[in-house]
């Protein structure tokens, strides 16, 4: 059970080689971040973070030229 707080998760968040998010698995590209208090939403990382969510999901075209990776 997780304890009260809320899990963000960004779909393809393992090819944004961010320390701050927690990479599960190995089969899916996903990765979380867990907050339980809103004052750890470091705002630097979330602006990053949400940067690259949006080049890498809206970028799939080109996924297999660049290997899952993201050069942005």
């Amino acid at each position: 059970m997780q304890k009260p707080g809320i899990r963000l998760m960004f779909w393809s968040g393992a090819d944004f080689e961010e320390a701050g998010l927690n990479v599960i698995g190995n089969k899916f590209k996903d990765a979380s971040v867990f907050y339980d208090d809103v004052s750890k939403v470091k705002k630097l990382d979330l602006r990053r973070w949400l940067k690259k969510a949006w080049a890498i999901q809206w970028d799939y075209k080109n996924l297999v030229r660049r290997k899952g990776g993201w050069n942005g």
